[in-house]
């Protein structure tokens, strides 16, 4: 039995270029289903460990204060685009909000604002153990980056104070 006959077909079978049409079609789908699944795939498949982010909002207005008392976020899960995430609001604490000044004599000091606050959000969510890129929804979670707060009734934009990745 030859390899390729006189038709050009493979062990007369197939011919080859419709064989190469094919694993390229087939290469095409598996990579475009990778693109697609290939991070549920791997959140699926590997370990999972509790991470908890600190996101702070600075100088939050007295309006967005008093919203958050009236329409209280802690136990909300939070959203990602127009889905929701499998992390939540676990506490929200009001602090003062300090901010340097420049006295008349050309220092720098902190005051209290009188009016402004600072929202302190604790959120709590798990993540594949030894990520190199811990995320909520699409979002990377790195203490320092400007993260977006939100949940079906509520969004704003803080900063990532800390993040603390479980070991097991």
């Amino acid at each position: 039995m030859k390899v390729i006959n006189e038709k050009g077909k493979l062990f007369g079978v197939i011919n080859i270029v419709d064989l190469l049409v094919l694993i390229a079609a087939i290469a095409v789908v598996a990579g475009v289903g990778y693109k697609l699944f290939g991070a549920q795939i791997q959140q699926a498949t590997s370990p999972q460990v509790e991470m908890t982010a600190v996101i702070r909002v600075r100088g939050a207005t007295p309006f967005l204060v008093s919203e958050l008392q009236r329409n209280d976020q802690v136990g909300k899960q939070l959203v990602s685009g127009n889905e929701f995430v499998d992390a939540t609001i676990e506490s929200m604490n009001i602090e003062d909000y300090i901010q340097q000044v420049t006295t008349a004599d050309g220092r720098i000091v902190d005051a209290l604002d009188g009016t402004k606050k600072d929202l302190v959000f604790t959120i709590k969510t798990k993540v594949a153990k030894d990520t190199a890129a811990p995320k909520i929804g699409t979002q990377e979670v790195r203490a320092g980056r400007t993260f977006i707060l939100k949940t079906n009734d509520f969004e704003t934009t803080g900063n990532i104070d800390s993040v603390n990745i479980a070991k097991d």
